[in-house]
């Protein structure tokens, strides 16, 4: 009889005001709950920083805050920031050289394994980041255009 202890699901849930304050925190807290468990903080801490800033920035609504999670099943990191701005969905957009803002998603999506978009009750949404733990960047998983994105857009933008 194999008996295998079942993986632990990790998890981590903090509510913050979508302020830049409070995307700092989120970077901090993030930090710190993966340094717990003894994970790395490249890229994950990245992506909570641009995650919460575009929360802060993006997701505002007065009165309402915005939440990280970070789970962590079996090999897989995924990060998630809610916010109540259902009606403004994130793209990542190629963005001019010159401009001081709108790189956010184009580095999740360069950081990340697979991200995306899932709506929520309304008016929430949730944007979310997976990395995979002990990864190969070069082996990347597909993802389907509307849910996210697997790197191609930074490179496009190289070209």
């Amino acid at each position: 009889m194999n008996e295998e202890s079942p993986t632990p699901i990790r998890n981590f849930s903090v509510q913050l005001s979508p302020t830049p304050r409070g995307a700092r925190l989120a970077r901090l807290l993030a930090a710190e709950q993966l340094r717990s468990w003894e994970l790395p903080l490249d890229p994950a801490e990245h992506i909570v920083a641009e995650l919460a800033a575009n929360a802060a920035t993006h997701g505002r609504v007065p009165g309402r805050d915005f939440r990280l999670t970070l789970y962590v099943v079996a090999d897989t990191l995924r990060i998630e920031v809610t916010d109540t701005r259902g009606d403004r969905m994130p793209q990542a957009q190629l963005f001019s050289p010159e401009a001081e803002s709108g790189r956010g998603l184009v580095l999740v999506d360069a950081l990340a394994d697979k991200w995306g978009v899932a709506p929520g009750l309304w008016p929430r949404k949730t944007v979310w980041a997976e990395i995979r733990l002990h990864r190969n960047t070069a082996d990347r998983a597909p993802v389907e255009p509307y849910s996210g994105g697997t790197g191609r857009l930074s490179r496009e933008t190289t070209r």
